[in-house]
């Protein structure tokens, strides 16, 4: 029988593979946006979000899917989506077929996502929460690292094509490894009968749930949406003269990549290390702070950087605040589903990360047609320092 750290692994490396084509259309779309046959700016923010966006309605119904198919089923179908649309990008220049294909994509998301949430809930303890949290987000975070990096160099160096068409053989050389890397078990429906049963007698909507859910949103929309979505102009605007590295050309994207890779590279080391902390910890709110309070101020200066050298280090900086609040809130609303409907707080908690990371490259392009790039990160500074101070009274009330 696989173990529970078994488990954990196997889905989050098959999660790592089927991103890296998402991740490389973040450093790649901003800067490359012409070549994939956008006419306007906000088209971009509309790439970015759509699959959010089609994840709201779907997520639920993943849920669903999961009480009664096996979670082997669900990967194997998101897999082979994950193949379509990636290859797409590359071949389709018209913009609302790679619409279509952003919201097929958003549905192959959402299998992989919940169905690694439901896996670590499943295995977990309140031992183990916070450590099988960080080792998801981080092994899956490797797709990121070479979505990124290798996705923002190739495209300076050779084509869209090329990179997505390479990102998709991948996937289809993952469909075998899914019998071995995942399990064929779920829940079965008598061990779910009577956990409602069990869960129906309280409400498992209660205040705390509810902060747990607006921090969810707030990590989305700043982490997932607008830095994720923001970063290549933003190096792009200090980036005057573009460097070379044995005849290659680094340009902005590939920079980028570069700096979103380094998290991804750390993450499943650091990620961890940050889930046992918050398992010996006796209040998370403690660490959660760190991330909202420090991450504020630094957006805040980041808006205003003119220096490339100070500005890669203040990113830097800002990718482990990023791995802290990532893991810091995953382990809330793993805590608060182990404790209440499993099923229906980690819906609800993807839901409302998704609603986030949607609005975050929507709003933040718009006010880049309308205002300047500085606005945005000062609306996301100001963003997270509200909410830590949101925490602090919360705390204050009710803990």
């Amino acid at each position: 029988m696989m173990s529970a750290k078994k488990r954990v692994v196997g889905i989050a490396l098959i999660t790592a593979i089927a991103v890296m084509g998402d991740s490389m259309l973040f450093v790649v779309l901003p800067i490359y946006w012409q070549d994939f046959g956008l006419r306007a700016l906000w088209q971009i923010g509309v790439l970015l979000s759509i699959n959010r966006f089609i994840r709201l309605p779907i997520n639920p119904l993943v849920g669903m899917f999961y009480q009664k198919f096996q979670l082997r089923t669900g990967v194997l179908i998101a897999l082979g989506l994950t193949v379509l649309t990636t290859m797409s990008y590359g071949i389709l220049q018209h913009f609302w077929l790679l619409v279509l294909m952003r919201a097929l994509w958003g549905v192959a998301w959402s299998l992989l996502r919940l169905g690694g949430y439901l896996t670590v809930i499943d295995v977990a303890n309140d031992q183990s929460r916070g450590q099988y949290v960080g080792l998801y987000n981080g092994l899956w975070g490797i797709g990121g690292l070479v979505g990124m990096l290798a996705g923002g160099l190739l495209v300076d160096q050779t084509s869209i094509l090329f990179v997505t068409s390479l990102f998709g053989a991948l996937g289809v050389l993952a469909i075998p490894a899914v019998w071995f890397l995942v399990p064929v078990s779920r829940r079965t429906d008598q061990e779910d009968n009577k956990e409602t049963s069990t869960i129906s007698k309280s409400k498992w909507v209660s205040k705390y749930v509810v902060m747990v859910l607006v921090t969810g949103v707030a990590m989305g929309f700043i982490v997932f949406g607008l830095f994720a979505s923001t970063l290549s102009p933003l190096i792009e605007r200090v980036y005057m003269n573009e460097w070379n590295l044995l005849q290659m050309t680094i340009g902005a994207a590939t920079l980028a990549g570069i700096v979103q890779a380094i998290r991804w590279g750390w993450d499943p080391f650091v990620a961890p290390l940050i889930g046992k902390w918050l398992d010996a910890s006796k209040t998370m709110l403690r660490i959660l702070l760190i991330p909202l309070f420090g991450g504020g101020l630094l957006f805040i200066v980041l808006g205003n950087l003119q220096s490339l050298f100070i500005l890669l280090i203040a990113l830097l900086i800002f990718q482990l605040l990023s791995t802290m609040f990532v893991t810091t809130t995953d382990t809330l609303a793993a805590s608060a589903a182990a404790q209440t409907d499993r099923v229906k707080i980690i819906t609800a908690h993807t839901i409302v990360v998704d609603i986030g990371a949607a609005l975050g490259p929507l709003i933040s392009f718009i006010i880049i047609e309308f205002y300047s790039l500085t606005t945005v990160y000062y609306i996301a500074g100001m963003l997270l320092i509200l909410l830590g101070v949101g925490w602090l009274y919360f705390y204050k009330r009710h803990i």
